[in-house]
């Protein structure tokens, strides 16, 4: 599987909306919520403004012309918040590209962005 990462364009913000709701876990057997339920404000600290603050960043894996996954790091008050000089992590990638390896390039390389 032939794939790019690189990073996140201004215009593609968007994306990250999808991503959000592909992040949410889903046990088995469970139906998966309203794509809506990433408007909840617990959520939306995850997306809202991205771009807008100098420790955003996101990085994406591309096939052809789609975007596939991405992970992005933020300061934010989220639920694994531990202060605010470390950026929280969040990473997604659509179903059918899961478990081929694809998260894992992407973490590390998100990961040697601050090495």
């Amino acid at each position: 599987m032939n794939y790019l990462i690189r990073e996140l364009r201004k215009d593609e913000i968007n994306i990250l909306d999808t991503f959000l709701y592909e992040a949410i876990f889903v046990p088995e057997g469970v139906p998966a919520p309203p794509k809506d339920i990433i408007k909840q404000p617990e959520l939306q600290v995850y997306v809202k403004d991205f771009g807008h603050n100098k420790d955003d960043l996101c990085l994406v894996a591309q096939i052809n012309e789609e975007i596939i996954g991405a992970v992005w790091v933020r300061i934010m008050d989220d639920y694994g918040h531990i202060d605010n000089k470390t950026p929280s992590f969040a990473i997604s990638l659509l179903r059918e590209y899961r478990n081929h390896g694809i998260g894992t390039l992407l973490m590390q390389q998100m990961l040697a962005k601050f090495n």
